[in-house]
């Protein structure tokens, strides 16, 4: 006679703790359970958050050093941008040159910083 349903797989009748190697991994799996559903913030002191390093600029420079840079950087961008637009059809044009304006009122705003800038020594 033909069974509708297959044998149930047989199973290990071990206990998890019956070897060395299962106790381990019981042990191992018991440890990250703990980690992630209960953690201890008593042993763990906050991390300071860490910055991308990419894109730091160094605290050590000073103010005037940094409009400086942004006023170098923000110049050569509206440089790069009307170079481009006058490659481009009309329409794109238009819509390069105003994302250009933008940039030079940014450089311009930043030039206007850098002069109330006083110098220490």
């Amino acid at each position: 006679m033909i069974k509708p349903t297959p044998n149930p797989p047989e199973t290990d009748p071990a206990s998890p703790y019956e070897s060395a190697h299962s106790k381990k991994f019981h042990e191992a799996a018991e440890r990250a359970l703990d980690h992630y559903l209960f953690p201890s913030t008593a042993h763990q002191a906050p991390t300071p958050r860490q910055p991308e390093p990419m894109y730091l600029a160094n605290p050590k420079y000073n103010a005037e050093s940094l409009l400086v840079n942004a006023s170098e950087t923000l110049g050569s961008a509206s440089e790069m941008l009307n170079h481009f637009a006058t490659q481009l059809n009309t329409s794109q044009r238009k819509t390069l040159l105003g994302i250009a304006q933008v940039v030079m009122l940014g450089e311009l705003a930043v030039n206007q910083a850098l002069d109330h800038v006083e110098v220490r020594e």
